[in-house]
Order: C-alpha cells, then structure tokens, then sequence
C-alpha cells in the first residue's frame, strides 16, 4: 500500500526532520518495512554530501545472511582509495551506523563517472549525492528511522518520505525510497503505485547509460526524470512527460535543491491530500499526515487526474 508525505517552507526554514517524522509515522498503517527521509538542509553550498551504506540491515527472521562489519571495513577502505584516485578530498566522515556513512567531499568533476566508480565496490550504494539533499533510509517505520539517525533535530526548507509495504521486491534498504536521481546532486522521488511498464523502460534506460541499484519499479521514476533532465529538460517537463511515458497508478513527489513537486496519473488511482499557503505546502497519501504538523482547522484538497504541480522554496 505505501505512503508517501512532503513538505516546503517557502522562504524560511523549519524543522523538516521533525515535521516529516510526524507526517511519516501517522501513515505507518500503510507500511512499515522500511522509512526513508529525503532532507533538504541549508549548507555553505561548497562542498557535496555524500550518503551511502557498504552492507544491509538484515531484519529479524529474514532469509539474508547478516554481514561481518569486517567486510563493511574492508569496502570502506576500498571506496576511500577511489575517492582518492578521483581527485575527491573528504572534509567530514562520520560512521553513523557500521553499514550507514556520511561524507562531507570537495568535488568539481563529473558525478556520473564519480557513482560509477564507487558503486563498483561490492555491496556499496551511493543514496544520495547533494550540496543540501541527505537522503537516510532503513528498515523499520518512522519513528525508529528517525531515532536511529537523530534525524529529528534535522533544519531545512523541504522534504519528503516514504513509509514502505513491500509488495514485489525485497525488504532491503536497497529497495526502500527515496530514491536519488543518479547522477543528479539534490533530486530525489518517493512514489506510491505500481508501474506497468518497469522492465520496458528500464532496459532502454540502462542502454543510455543509467544506472539500477534494486528492481523497485519505483526507482525507475527518478531515473526517468534524471534522464528528461540530462536532456534538457526541466523538472516540470520531464514530470509532465512521465504521464505519458510511464503506465499504471501512481502518485510521486520529486525535489530538487529549491523545489517541489507532485504528479498523480491521468487515473487518480492512488490518493493525495495538499495543503497549500503562502509559506508552506504540505501533502501525503491521507490527510492525516497534514493534520500531525497542521492540526488547527485548514483546507485541504485533492489534486486533479493528470495534475503536475512545482513550488519553489
């Protein structure tokens, strides 16, 4: 079932980690194999952060095997030689769990040959790359996400997330949203539904040169509008063209460094509740998501069939 939730504080900043926690564990009902939080902070604006895991949370009674942290050292060291090999100076490191990483880099070169690089070691993923987007994912619902990664202390102008039911691939931080918008710095999608022509799509995509990390049909939406934007596109086009290219029911929220979006398919199958004023818009799969940072009496509404909306911060 999934939900999804997304804020924008339109000229001031706020409490997103807080704020997003709330909206996220009010729709643990529609999920709560994994969370993901898609934060956007305020920074210098200079240096990348880079967020990424060298192993997976197993969950309890899972069939995976539960990984020696000696093989997480071991990946480290690997993707800290290849940060040097690639002219990448590492600012800050912090090892916020033994597979969860946080890097603060200085680095002025191609990010996709940079992804590539690092994504070649075994068991590593790059979950986001930005110069004010960290994108933290893991198993478990909101709440416990949050508290495992003190996120709830979080400033920024906007975010969005993900409470997750897993339906046709794995529970795995691998599959959890938000997902980057490789090899874009600052993009990132969470989506509710189900597409119909993943495979299709995904095959032309990964001829051009884009790359897959889990088989979520859901990542292929960020890697879609990833590759609209490669292209020239803007974000409002490549979301309006999404409606066309991509088959089945859904709704999904995209943000970049200073914006919002939302596109819900020409079926409206999968429900959106919005909140919309001159400081802020808040949206999620129920309203009561709104209602846990909003509680006073406001107006809310659904957004239209074929509807794609961008708020700038």
């Amino acid at each position: 079932m999934c939900g999804i939730a997304g804020l924008i504080h339109r000229g001031n900043t706020s409490n997103v980690g807080f704020e997003l926690q709330g909206m996220l564990q009010a729709l643990k009902h529609r999920g709560e194999d994994s969370t993901g939080y898609a934060l956007y902070g305020k920074t210098d604006g200079q240096n990348f952060i880079m967020r990424f895991k060298v192993g997976e949370n197993v969950a309890e009674g899972s069939s995976s095997v539960k990984e020696d942290v000696s093989v997480y050292d071991e990946r480290k060291k690997i993707v800290d030689s290849y940060l040097s090999e690639l002219g990448a100076k590492v600012i800050k490191e912090d090892r916020i769990l033994p597979y969860s990483l946080r890097y603060e880099i200085q680095y002025d070169k191609d990010l996709m040959e940079f992804s590539q690089k690092i994504e070649s070691v075994e068991g590593v993923e790059i979950l986001s790359m930005g110069k004010s987007l960290e994108v933290i994912k893991d198993l478990g619902n909101a709440e416990v996400v949050c508290n495992r990664y003190n996120l709830d202390k979080v400033v920024g102008t906007h975010a969005i997330g993900h409470a997750r039911m897993a339906t046709e691939s794995g529970v795995d931080i691998k599959s959890a949203h938000p997902f980057w918008g490789y090899p874009f710095s600052d993009v990132s999608v969470v989506h509710n539904g189900q597409l119909t022509n993943y495979w299709n799509n995904r095959r032309v995509l990964e001829n051009k040169g884009m790359r897959f990390m889990s088989e979520c049909d859901s990542e292929l939406i960020a890697v879609y509008l990833a590759e609209k934007m490669r292209n020239g596109a803007t974000l409002e086009e490549g979301m309006k063209e999404s409606l066309v290219g991509l088959d089945g029911v859904f709704t999904y929220f995209v943000a970049t460094k200073d914006s919002l979006g939302m596109a819900k398919d020409t079926m409206a199958a999968k429900p959106l509740v919005l909140y919309e004023s001159d400081d802020l818009v808040a949206m999620g799969s129920e309203e009561i998501a709104i209602r846990s940072i909003l509680p006073q009496e406001i107006e809310t509404y659904d957004p239209f069939d074929g509807e794609v909306k961008v708020w700038q911060i």
